[in-house]
């Protein structure tokens, strides 16, 4: 055994061990029960960073320790490789996404192996590949002869930079999620899922997920925004139709005086045409077309409008209504209009006031009377229907359903359910991605690619255009292409491709049959290995990438081919890793390489100033906060790393980042390897304490420290996922053998067998969490197998009961003494024993106690 530590020698070592013996590959065994540990695979950016490490490292731990208890275990690895990300970096690196995505694939796969993750490296995808996408294009194929994948012209987010359209969820506050950059509208053809078929059962099921966190489950649930309502019908006063609107408040129908519609609704620019208004209405319409529809919501963003020359008729109260086109109504709420009832909306009662428009008071609070000229805001609460025909009188809240009733009844209108979400739109204007598998002929149409013509392969040589822009329009090896159908050799490939979230919604059930050629997998392996026991992932993806992955898991089900519906059982979201931020007046934010500690404190390097040092915050490289984790692997090992990571703060919460901490951990494991070195001589051929015999004092403790901690180890992992506390407990462990106080009982016979089982439980239990370190160390003891392949160890119940028990005496709140007792004294026996404390006593100095109070036989306040 080496004397010192040495993680290079060590993790070397060890990894062309694991890889030699294939000892992470995995195949499906009816007879042991599976457990499928899976975290969210990256897109290959270049290099991991600290986030990734403890995304993978809260990984490795549950899927070693589940392997050690016995569970067929299932833990893959791939690239979530096409998309905008990579294909923005590549262009700024003046690569080709293909390229450069490849090679990405390959650093990281050796930083991810340098780490030791167990991962089944046989199962690696890639979903830039064609093996991969072939079968979503096969899939999407499926979809659209259903009517389940369709085309239409829509209003679409879209971002120039990225000169790409986005998803309602893609777009943050406005802004694309990728670059930052505002989103605007433009009208394009559009390819789209019907997510909203399955909004009703997506809702439902946020009732099943009871390994989700609550959090996760309500953004779902909000997302998919069910609202109970009606649909009323206010006919144009020229009498050509009518305009639908959705509304949860039909009890105040009778006070809608004006009707606000979306700039982006159809009618809006018909209804102006040909009117005075028209060429206002026009400006107006594509002015508020690129404004952020986050901010057009909010409550104090200036609410503004344009009347479009025309007049819908109140279906209740016969009046007209003069028809608005607003900024704060959208398409994507509703019908895209609304009915507007400024004396109980805020929001529409500061609109009529700005434009001059009638307020009609149809709810009175009891015992006052409203009256519009004097209202000063509105009146939102519950009260009385005044002004509402055949409704007055009635509390407004109650008469919800009548009035649903009467406008069925008299067929103006309908109850109706509204869902916040909206369908899918899955096309993208940029190059690397999947190609969506559709044909435009003039004579046949749009057209789907026969099964036997995929996949239709990206061709990866395809030279980039500037600015972003996508080459496969101006390819005409790719976009000329004979019809399927007829032959027409002028057919015409659809040039956009998917969004890469589809990739992503089913990847995990290609791990379990990466290589298979017959389908999107096989199915007997998908019904061995899914769902997911376990998904590890960011909370930044609590809506996106999970809602789309439960909705494909429907879609899968529906066409036979998947018999669950909820793709992930449990689901964890780590927290972010965060570090202060360093930055010079000069120079701006520095990395922490550039900063130079002297007599003066923190100095820049490049100019000597001095540096603030910042609040901490998520680690980017913007701020330049991050710690690149290569090179705290040279120094201190994977496994210091790994330690630090999962010691540092429980897996959900964030974590800050710690130069003294990686070095806490590192000592540790050079604590430990001495200990270990400096015993091993002698209780190499001896066998672990198996508690038949009584031993006492020391030995006795040590014992019970054992068993205490395999218990306390054991509960953490499993019921909470908290490692920090169970690395805490093994520390614990690793102190009582260093505080025997008496070394040379050590070397009885009694004494080395405790504590072999000592030191051989310090690697046991801290095998998942520095697998390389306990290998080695495993080995030391004269162990030949794996410590992988070791059983979790069991604790004695029976060896866990305490002797004595330590009692804390407070005297009016403040501890003045500590005491030990036997472990069954009760509550009288632990009253007596504290009174009779001579640090009491002295304490107390003969004044009358008035009352003793023993708190769970571990603490005693004396009042006096």
């Amino acid at each position: 055994m080496q004397k010192e530590y040495d993680p290079e020698f060590v993790e070397s070592k060890w990894q062309r061990i694991w890889q030699d013996r294939q000892l992470f590959r995995v195949k499906e065994d009816p007879a042991k029960k599976k457990y499928y540990l899976l975290e969210m695979f990256p897109y290959p950016s270049g290099n991991i960073h600290m986030g990734h490490v403890r995304n993978y490292a809260i990984g490795d731990v549950v899927a070693r320790y589940k392997r050690m208890q016995g569970c067929n275990v299932l833990h893959p690895m791939g690239w979530d490789a096409f998309g905008m990300p990579a294909e923005n970096a590549a262009l700024a690196n003046n690569v080709h996404p293909a390229k450069w995505t490849y090679q990405n694939i390959d650093t990281m796969r050796s930083q991810l192996k340098r780490l030791g993750f167990s991962y089944d490296w046989n199962r690696e995808l890639a979903t830039c590949k064609p093996e991969y996408y072939r079968w979503e294009q096969w899939l999407f194929v499926k979809m659209f002869d259903q009517g389940m994948a369709y085309r239409k012209k829509s209003f679409v987010n879209w971002c120039e930079k990225c000169q790409t359209v986005l998803a309602n969820e893609q777009v943050e506050a406005g802004l694309c999620w990728r670059c930052g950059e505002i989103v605007a509208q433009k009208e394009l053809d559009q390819w789209f899922f019907r997510i909203t078929d399955y909004a009703d059962d997506l809702l439902e099921y946020c009732e099943r997920l009871p390994g989700w966190p609550e959090k996760v489950v309500t953004m779902q649930k909000n997302w998919i925004g069910k609202s109970l309502g009606a649909e009323i019908y206010f006919p144009l006063k020229n009498g050509d139709g009518h305009i639908p609107v959705f509304t949860t408040r039909q009890d105040t129908v009778f006070g809608a005086t004006f009707m606000c519609m979306a700039p982006e609704h159809p009618l809006v620019l018909k209804l102006a045409a040909g009117t005075d208004q028209e060429t206002e209405v026009q400006a107006f319409v594509e002015r508020i077309r690129s404004q952020d529809k986050a901010k057009r919501t909010s409550d104090d963003y200036e609410k503004e409008g344009v009347f479009v020359g025309a007049f819908c008729i109140n279906p209740f109260t016969k009046q007209q209504m003069p028809i608005f086109t607003a900024n704060f109504a959208l398409m994507e709420y509703g019908t895209g209009a609304v009915m507007a009832v400024p004396a109980h909306d805020q929001r529409d009662f500061e609109f009529a006031r700005k434009y001059g428009l009638e307020i009609v008071v149809v709810i009175q609070p009891n015992g006052k009377t409203l009256d519009p000229a004097t209202m000063t805001e509105a009146y939102v609460d519950e009260g009385i229907l005044v002004r509402s025909g055949p409704f007055d009188g009635l509390e407004n809240l109650k008469a919800l359903d009548a009035i649903a009733g009467y406008l069925e009844e008299k067929k103006v209108g309908k109850r109706t359910v509204n869902f916040r979400l909206r369908d899918w739109g899955i096309s993208r204007q940029r190059y690397w991605g999947a190609p969506i598998p559709i044909v435009y002929c003039e004579k046949c149409g749009v057209v789907p690619v026969p099964e036997k013509q995929l996949p239709v392969i990206l061709p990866e040589d395809a030279k980039m255009l500037e600015g972003g822009k996508s080459p496969l329009p101006e390819l005409e090896s790719f976009a000329k292409t004979p019809c399927p159908k007829c032959g027409n050799p002028d057919a015409c490939r659809e040039t956009d491709t998917m969004d890469t979230f589809v990739e992503s919604s089913w990847y995990f059930e290609r791990y379990c049959s990466p290589d298979y050629d017959q389908g999107m997998f096989d199915k007997k392996a998908v019904e061995y290995w899914m769902p997911v026991d376990q998904y590890i992932g960011g909370i930044e993806h609590a809506i996106l990438h999970l809602l789309y992955s439960r909705y494909f898991t429907r879609v899968l089900k529906d066409f036979g081919l998947a018999t669950y519906k909820e793709p992930f059982t449990r689901l964890l979201t780590q927290g972010m890793v965060c570090k202060e931020t360093l930055k010079c007046a000069d120079h701006g934010f520095l990395f922490p390489e550039e900063v130079v500690e002297n007599d003066q404190g923190l100095t820049c390097k490049h100019c000597g100033s001095r540096v603030e040092i910042g609040r901490i915050e998520k680690m980017s490289k913007s701020k330049k906060n991050v710690v690149d984790p290569n090179a705290l692997i040279e120094k201190y090992g994977a496994d210091t790393l790994r330690l630090f990571c999962l010691f540092a703060a429980p897996p959900e919460r964030d974590l800050d980042w710690s130069d003294q901490g990686v070095e806490g951990a590192y000592r540790f494991l050079k604590r430990v390897w001495r200990l270990v070195e400096r015993h091993a001589a002698h209780i190499q051929d001896i066998k672990t304490f198996d508690g038949e015999k009584e031993v006492t004092g020391d030995l006795k403790a040590l014992y019970r420290k054992i068993h205490q901690t395999i218990k306390r180890v054991t509960n953490d992992i499993e019921t909470r996922f908290h490692f920090n506390t169970a690395i805490s407990a093994v520390m614990e462990l690793v102190n009582t053998v260093q505080a025997v106080k008496k070394e040379d009982i050590l070397l009885t016979p009694d004494g080395a067998s405790i504590l072999r089982s000592a030191l051989e439980t310090v690697i046991v239990l801290l095998s998942p969490i520095v697998p390389h370190w306990a290998e080695e160390l495993w080995e030391v003891l004269g162990n030949s197998e794996s410590v992988l392949e070791v059983a979790w160890p069991a604790y004695r119940e029976e060896a866990i009961v305490e002797d004595e028990i330590l009692i804390v005496v407070q005297i009016n709140g403040k501890v003045r003494s500590r005491f030990n007792i036997t472990a069954d004294a009760d509550e009288e026996a632990i009253k007596a024993a504290a009174l009779a404390d001579d640090r009491v006593v002295a304490r107390i100095a003969g004044r009358p106690v008035k009352k003793v109070i023993v708190v769970k036989k571990k603490l005693v306040n004396i009042v006096v």
